[in-house]
């Protein structure tokens, strides 16, 4: 009888958790699959827009379309459309998107969610890849959200569209729009899954009040670009950025100029009409947009996705006020390889293009031997490139702001070269993956790891990084530089790098 009544409990059990691992979405019924140990339920491959094939091609991200039945939702997607991915340089396969398959049908999410039921909902972390908007997939090894759910949160990971299929504008694309503007058809396909997170999370057991976007890279550029978008206002409430910002100016152009890239393609691929250019196969598109004559696709100003005139935009606070985190890696500076020219070129270049401020920046950023210009050079990459929109963005954010640095050397790969803190290398230890990323981990690099990953979840979880047993992070004061360094040692710097943020803000912006 006994032996019985365990039979009972143990099938009213497994029925009770295969019901679990269905949710029921806006859409239809979705299935997950756990973790071995039954604590994570896993969902991969959820659509959350339409797929952008054929008419659809070159359009904001259509609603998707209802299904009866179960959805099974157990292996990711295709990856968007992109340059076939490899590894290369620094970044080894752990960092890369799936080589295959590719897909213009790539809109879907992934979800990872604790199992335990309680009447709390918990904190939604969403995360946004890099790779400069040409490239990149939520696909990647590093992304795995498992960790981060086993403490509390709900991590979601998108795919949207990069490259030519992504941000490529045109005039008659502009013409066919309601909003006469074309091009950021990836960030529409952002704001496009922040919209399904609102309307579904809360099924998954997440708080849709409590959203947090982060990214890395082209990532931290579309996060700067949702703060900026009056079309994702209310679909966050903090922010991550890792390693840049669109208010560094990079990748971005006006819509003329954007249009006028969209009638290169055209004329490259010898197409009379947009109609021609949607009949193209999406590879044979994505093969021949590349090269110099085309260059690459990025931001656009539409004033549509994103305000005219971003700097008074954020000047005068008229951006999604949100908490935000934000920060860099010390080899950020070296992300776009050396630069040309010697000493009496940078300073040349310093007198056309400073005149009278010329002597100041050559005090801040000297040129005087080898030496002192390959520093000031790489300074100058790394501020441009991550501390300015780091700086920025927290300058004109009324919410409260965290800064750090993140200096720490991840552990040699026995064979491979040593790329010191290079771009990347910090997201293993904020998302809490160093166990995908196959090299012979010390101590030191578990210990950053924990620390850098509880930072993540608190911000996720509160808005403000501290807690128990961390090293004290102050808000962030722009008139301070009051920088979490993580490094050997952890520890708020004040006046960091200030010389050189308050010098390029002022050449920039007209601060008020």
């Amino acid at each position: 009888m006994k032996s019985i009544k365990i039979l009972l409990l143990l099938i009213l059990s497994s029925q009770l958790y295969a019901q679990d691992l269905l949710v029921k979405t806006q859409n239809g019924m979705v299935e997950g699959y756990a973790t071995s140990d039954k604590n994570i339920r896993i969902f991969k491959g959820i659509p959350f827009a339409a797929p952008p094939v054929g008419d659809l091609r070159w359009k904001a991200p259509q609603a998707v379309q209802n299904w009866s039945g179960v959805k099974k939702c157990v292996a990711f997607s295709a990856s968007p459309i992109q340059d076939l991915p490899k590894p290369f340089y620094c970044w080894s396969e752990e960092f890369i998107a799936k080589p295959e398959p590719l897909s213009e049908d790539c809109l879907y999410l992934n979800i990872w969610t604790s199992t335990q039921k309680n009447d709390k909902k918990r904190p939604v972390f969403v995360w946004i890849y890099g790779g400069g908007l040409s490239s990149g997939s939520a696909n990647c090894d590093i992304y795995d959200g498992e960790e981060m759910a086993k403490q509390g949160v709900v991590f979601v990971s998108i795919n949207y569209r990069v490259g030519v299929l992504g941000f490529m504008a045109h005039p008659e694309l502009s013409k066919e729009s309601s909003h006469q503007a074309s091009g950021n058809y990836g960030f529409m396909d952002q704001i496009a899954a922040l919209q399904w997170v609102q309307k579904n999370i809360e099924a998954f057991g997440g708080d849709s009040k409590n959203v947090t976007i982060a990214g890395q890279s082209a990532g931290a550029f579309s996060v700067n670009a949702l703060i900026a978008s009056p079309l994702a206002r209310g679909l966050f409430h903090k922010a991550i950025l890792q390693s840049g910002g669109i208010l560094s100016g990079r990748l971005q152009q006006n819509l003329a100029q954007s249009e006028k890239q969209g009638l290169a393609v055209m004329k490259k691929l010898n197409a009379q009409s947009l109609s021609d250019l949607r009949k193209i196969p999406a590879l044979d598109l994505q093969k021949m947009s590349v090269g110099p004559e085309i260059g690459r696709f990025g931001v656009t100003i539409d004033n549509y996705v994103l305000p005219d005139n971003l700097a008074g935009y954020f000047q005068k606070g008229l951006q999604n006020q949100v908490p935000i985190l934000a920060g860099w890696v010390t080899g950020d500076g070296g992300l776009l390889g050396p630069t040309r020219g010697g000493i009496e070129d940078f300073k040349k270049e310093a007198q056309a293009k400073y005149g009278q401020k010329a002597e100041e920046f050559l005090s801040i950023f000297p040129a005087n031997s080898e030496e002192e210009l390959k520093k000031s050079k790489n300074t100058l990459g790394l501020v441009g490139f991550a501390c300015l929109p780091a700086h920025l963005l927290s300058k004109f954010n009324s919410k409260d702001s965290y800064v750090y640095q993140f200096d720490h050397t991840p552990t040699d790969k026995p064979g491979f070269p040593n790329y010191g803190v290079f771009h990347t290398s910090e997201v293993p230890y904020t998302l809490h993956t160093l166990h995908l990323w196959n090299r012979p981990w010390q101590k030191k690099d578990k210990e950053v790891e924990q620390m850098m990953s509880a930072y993540w979840i608190n911000f996720a979880k509160t808005g403000n990084p501290n807690g128990k047993g961390l090293p004290q992070w102050s808000k962030y004061n722009p008139k301070l530089a009051n920088i979490l360094e993580v490094g050997e040692k952890t520890e708020v710097k004040e006046g960091l790098l200030k010389k050189e943020l308050d010098f390029m803000t002022n050449d920039i912006f007209t601060v008020k």
